[in-house]
């Protein structure tokens, strides 16, 4: 009878977490990858904010701060922040707007928030490309 018994058990699962390693190899689906770079992206504002507030108090000072601005921006270095800045902005927005759409249930199935996913990463990148295009003086 213990023979039985022991047969009907099945083995407990093993629960493993991810090691460092295997970040590499693991893939993420769309929306989980617009999701840790929404993170990224908000994280960046607000860590650049005190820059962007400088520039802005430099655009709006006076006639002598504004061609200081105009210089410090005028360095591909300064033109390259910014982009990035641009493209977290724009990505947030874009991805906020997919968030608000899923907290009132559109899009929530696998295969729409799975394309809605794409589609915001794709137009953050798309709006970026434009006014990177502009930034750089090439639009």
């Amino acid at each position: 009878m213990v023979d039985s018994q022991q047969k009907v058990k099945s083995p407990k699962p093993v629960y493993r977490n991810i090691g460092l390693a295997q970040l590499i190899k693991y893939r993420l689906p769309w929306a989980g990858k617009v999701s840790i770079l929404h993170r990224i992206s908000g994280a960046a504002l607000f860590l650049m904010l005190p820059f962007l507030l400088y520039l802005f108090d430099q655009s709006l000072a006076s006639e002598l701060s504004y061609q200081k601005f105009q210089a410090l921006t005028g360095n591909v270095l300064v033109k390259i922040i910014c982009l990035g800045l641009i493209w977290s902005f724009l990505h947030h927005f874009c991805a906020g707007i997919r968030y608000l759409l899923l907290d009132m249930d559109i899009g929530v199935e696998k295969l729409d928030a799975n394309r809605s996913a794409i589609i915001v990463f794709s137009l953050g990148l798309a709006l970026t490309a434009i006014v990177g295009l502009k930034l750089f003086g090439l639009f």
